[in-house]
């Protein structure tokens, strides 16, 4: 995602391991002027955020935007609910999947293109442990191949 006027400002690399990420989405989100502001600073944690659907609009939960501090009376709550921006149809078409395939909606990672915040979203499916267990076990065994290929090109 690091291609022309984008700019990556926080991932949420829990969701990686507790979820298999199905589809991905971008979303705009409703924000603040100090909360531009302090993300611009990267003052933000995506570690426990959701998001759902609720009278057909998708809204952010969980995610902590930490208070401007030149912000005074103008900061808003740093757990407050944002509502994100996706087409009417595309926000429709999640809330079925969510209703009847059992999916979850997980932010990914906030960033900045030419401007804008944006939040990356997935369809994601949850990791049982054995799941979980199973990739650490393949990303170990990778990490010794790696390592391997570079001690014998030495």
């Amino acid at each position: 995602m690091d291609s022309k006027g984008i700019k990556v400002v926080a991932r949420n690399q829990k969701a990686f391991h507790d979820y298999f990420v199905e589809e991905r989405f971008e979303a705009g989100i409703e924000l603040f002027g100090t909360e531009v502001k302090s993300i611009r600073q990267g003052t933000l944690n995506l570690k426990d955020a959701w998001c759902n659907i609720q009278g057909g609009e998708l809204f952010l939960r969980q995610m902590h935007i930490s208070p401007y501090e030149k912000g005074n009376i103008f900061n808003r709550d740093p757990m407050r609910p944002r509502r994100l921006l996706m087409h009417k149809r595309e926000i429709r078409r999640l809330y079925g999947q969510i209703k009847q395939a059992g999916y979850s909606l997980i932010p990914l990672s906030v960033y900045f293109k030419n401007a804008r915040v944006k939040v990356e979203i997935a369809l994601c499916r949850g990791k049982k442990l054995y799941d979980k267990r199973e990739d650490a076990a393949r990303k170990d065994a990778k990490r010794q191949m790696d390592r391997a290929m570079k001690e014998r090109n030495h």
